[in-house]
């Protein structure tokens, strides 16, 4: 091949900003079309971008762009101040090891659109230049096909007729031309003013539910239908469509009709890129098996879901040469569609809008089939996610994946009437390659997202069930929830049925904030109670926080305070952090609403389906979790009061100076009555009783022996009873219990102090760990000798024992949850705890029972398994 002769150049600097690249693209766009070169300026356009995004933003450097002409096409060269940076060198057909490495995506773009591309060093610059050759097409035309035998070309009738039909706004028919009336048998007379549903015969595709009166209103439509003539037989036809207004601006539409087997009179044809025509360059890259989807998006291809959908609206953005674009994928019931990609909008209030994909009829024209609007200022609100962004002309086509309605594509600038349907037919075409490739990483995604779900219901329900406590539930739901699902969370409980909900925890991932989240929410009425399952919207935390800032901020203008700006800082602060969707989840236990989970977003944000549903699934666990730890705090709190009821309130002071302390130490986790229990009371004047006993087992029935042995010690010996006399009917009363009654063992006595200083006891031990008398030299004895315990025998005879307590001895009686202490194989038995006892000599009574207790929990690691009862007495010196 020759060198071209070069026949006009432009050239244009751009600094190294993130706007330079949307001006370079309409450098070229602009420059390429003022050459009349049209046919290349969609792929001159994208790889422009793609090699000026490579200069300005990872190189940081200034970019020129150079536009050279001659008689066969483009040249276009890309030049940057940094001829250090090196491309990627790769071998043919090998991808870049990582996708987003300077310059790999547009280098393998020049390689798939470009005829010949190549980069330059010197010492000061990169010159990095693609070839686009013009197709080889006759002059004058704006598009043609290559010459084919008579055999391949189109087969039409003798003569071939267009049928001309215009239908007015109302959709009735107003003209009707005679080559319709050959094709239809109609004379014109005869279906004029009636409606064009009466005489087409409309496909029905499945997903798309789109109807004639649909097809009528958009500004142009082509395709294939029916229509019945005069002998009642549908006569199949290809039709194009295009919406008019008169110049008194009453709308129509024109429709041209074709049998049709011979719609290759209207049909539009496919575009073609100059590299895929006849005729090209000699050294041309063949990409004739390259993979449409790839020459689009690039390859490689991003192999997550959002890394695919963006790369897909910047294509589109710089195919279509617009401002913008978005994306927005159907909701998993497909009623919805969500925004899921955008370039040039503002990405924190678009991402995860939706537009509803209305039912019936009426469907959302723009998602299901391709539109264009020339002027959204002269339609407000056709585009709501393009409301005050500043755009003006829009083109939107659907993505299908077998005639299912799985997405839209949109591309949007600030210009109006920049777009017609020519570029909505590329941007379909376009459309159509990715759609499937969306569809597959979107079902990936979802799949992965609901093995994460499994996986994280999976751990909340391991952690909800290991805790028992209503407060640490609270945190953990809280804890689980942000910012896994949200921002930030709420818990409202719900007392009793019909009771005002009461905020319980507040949790924000900004810890800095829940003090001022706590406090709006503690103002705001609180959601109603619903048991309806679901998420609802709450938008009262939202209403109240914006008028708080507002007022707030009026009155520091108001006042003009130098500091006025914290005030308003702190509530703008909350505003934006609440700012966002608010949902509320109603937990619902065993028929009951037991509270409320409230989850937030910040300003502009808004949940996704999936993540409502999966906090759904969070509400029903935490809703159990929250119930079946009332139902045990409700539980423990019983036991606890019985067992104080069981163990006296409070100590009589002994005459005489007697000193006297009681440790007791429950076993379990404090939602069983223990059987342990102890008594010191006054029998009369001068004269004390005192007791210690353990009951067989724990519960309902232990709590009734050990009321009923309390009681009956205190009634029976202020009778003037003898301690053997009391344990005998206290046995007769224990059996009278029938299959209720459990064995107690006891040690029971009465205390009388003397004018000589020491104390006379009169003991009786049935059956329970024998007291033990530390004397001031040191020396441990027991103070009594074993007998029968109680509630096993009838004939039962008891006997007591005379003991005399001098100044300075201590009488030590413990339950055998002190002696049974274990470690392994090891216990501490009466002979340990007889020589923990000869240590406490000179000691106090309270600090002799502290050390018992402190020997008792050091001698075995693990918490105690029985409950422990200890009773010092001391005679003062």
């Amino acid at each position: 091949m020759g060198r071209q002769v070069i026949t006009a150049r432009a050239a244009a600097t751009f600094e190294p900003v993130g706007r330079s690249v949307a001006t370079a693209r309409g450098f070229v766009r602009d420059t390429l079309q003022g050459w009349g070169l049209a046919d290349i300026v969609d792929d001159a356009v994208v790889l422009t971008s793609e090699l000026v995004t490579n200069a300005v933003v990872h190189a940081g450097t200034a970019a020129e762009v150079v536009c050279l002409r001659d008689d066969d096409g483009a040249r276009v060269e890309i030049i940057d101040r940094y001829p250090e940076r090196e491309l990627p060198l790769q071998e043919p057909g090998q991808f870049p090891v990582n996708t987003d490495r300077e310059g790999g995506r547009g280098l393998l773009l020049c390689a798939a659109l470009a005829t010949r591309w190549g980069v330059d060093y010197t010492s000061s610059d990169k010159r990095v230049w693609f070839r686009l050759d013009l197709p080889e097409r006759p002059v004058g035309t704006r598009t043609a096909g290559p010459p084919l035998p008579d055999t391949a070309l189109p087969v039409t009738d003798t003569r071939v007729r267009v049928a001309v039909v215009q239908v007015d706004r109302n959709g009735c028919i107003s003209a009707w031309n005679e080559d319709a009336t050959d094709l239809f048998d109609y004379p014109a007379e005869q279906v004029i003013g009636k409606p064009l549903t009466d005489l087409a015969a409309w496909p029905h595709t499945p997903g798309t539910s789109t109807g004639i009166a649909e097809a009528l209103r958009l500004s142009r439509w082509e395709g294939s239908y029916g229509m019945r003539g005069a002998d009642g037989r549908t006569v199949p036809v290809y039709a194009s469509h295009l919406r008019v207004r008169d110049s008194d601006g009453e709308p129509s539409t024109v429709c041209l009709l074709v049998r049709d087997h011979e719609r290759a009179v209207l049909q539009s044809p496919p575009r073609v890129h100059a590299h895929d025509t006849a005729g090209g360059a000699s050294d041309a890259q063949d990409t004739s098996a390259a993979d449409p989807f790839e020459v689009f998006i690039g390859s490689p291809a991003p192999d997550d879901l959002d890394g695919l959908l963006q790369r897909t609206v910047e294509r589109a953005r710089d195919m279509l040469d617009g401002d913008a674009a978005y994306l927005l994928l159907a909701t998993d019931d497909e009623t919805e569609l969500e925004v899921r990609a955008s370039t040039g909008l503002p990405s924190a209030r678009q991402r995860f809008a939706r537009v509803p994909v209305e039912a019936g009829s009426g469907r959302y024209g723009s998602a299901r089939m391709p539109s264009v609007h020339e002027d959204l200022s002269i339609v407000p609100g056709a585009v709501p996610l393009l409301t005050g962004t500043g755009m003006r002309s829009v083109v939107t086509v659907p993505l299908k994946v077998e005639g299912r309605l799985t997405g839209s594509l949109g591309v949007a600038t600030e210009a109006p009437g920049r777009y017609t349907n020519e570029e909505a037919l590329r941007l379909q075409f376009a459309a159509d390659r990715i759609a499937l490739a969306v569809e597959r990483a979107r079902l990936t995604e979802l799949e992965r997202l609901r093995r994460g779900s499994l996986s994280f219901l999976v751990e909340a329900s391991d952690l909800l069930a290991g805790t028992l406590d209503r407060d640490q539930t609270l945190a953990l739901v809280a804890q689980m929830t942000v910012p896994t699902l949200a921002t930030w969370c709420a818990v409202y409980t719900v007392a009793e049925p019909g009771s005002e909900p009461k905020l319980s925890y507040v949790l924000h991932e900004d810890e800095d904030r829940i003090d001022n989240l706590k406090a709006l929410l503690a103002r705001v009425q609180p959601p109603e109670p619903v048991p309806t399952p679901g998420a609802s919207v709450w938008t009262a935390p939202s209403d109240a926080a914006h008028s708080a800032a507002l007022r707030t901020s009026l009155r520091s203008v108001a006042l003009n305070q130098d500091d006025a700006h914290i005030a308003p800082g702190t509530t703008l602060a909350t505003a934006a952090t609440v700012g966002g969707e608010t949902v509320v989840l109603p937990l619902v236990a065993r028929n009951r609403v037991i509270g409320m989970l409230t989850l937030g977003k910040p300003t502009d944000e808004r949940f996704r389906q999936e993540i409502l549903e999966l906090a759904e699934d969070l509400s029903r666990r935490a809703a159990l979790a929250l119930d079946n730890a009332r139902l045990y705090s409700e539980r423990t709190a019983i036991s606890q009061s019985l067992q104080r009821s069981l163990l006296p309130p409070d100590l009589p002071e002994i005459t005489g100076g007697v000193e006297r302390e009681v440790i007791y130490r429950a076993a379990g986790e404090g939602n069983e009555v223990g059987g342990d229990f102890y008594d010191l009371f006054e029998i009369a004047d001068g004269t004390y009783g005192f007791a210690i006993g353990d009951v067989c087992g724990t519960g309902p029935e232990a709590a009734a022996v050990t009321g009923l042995a309390r009681h009956a010690l205190r009634l029976l010996a202020r009778e003037g009873l003898g301690g053997p006399a009391v344990l005998e009917r206290l046995n007769a009363a224990i059996l009278d219990e029938g299959a209720r009654s459990r064995f107690l063992t006891l040690l029971y006595g009465e205390m009388r102090p003397q004018e000589d200083g020491s104390a006379e006891l009169k003991v009786v031990c049935a059956g329970h760990p024998l007291p033990l008398r530390l004397r001031q030299d040191g020396s441990v004895e027991p103070a009594a000798d074993p007998q029968p315990l109680l509630g096993v025998m009838d004939d039962l005879e008891l006997y007591e024992q005379t003991v005399t307590l001098d100044p300075g001895d201590v009488l030590l009686c413990v339950t055998d949850g002190v002696t049974e202490r274990r470690e392994g194989t090891r216990m501490l038995g009466d002979d340990g705890l007889a020589e923990v006892l000869t240590t406490c000599t000179g000691l106090t009574a309270g600090a002799v029972a502290a050390r018992i207790m402190r020997a008792v929990e050091r001698f075995a690691t693990a918490a105690p398994s029985d409950d422990m009862a200890i009773l010092a007495m001391r005679i003062p010196e």
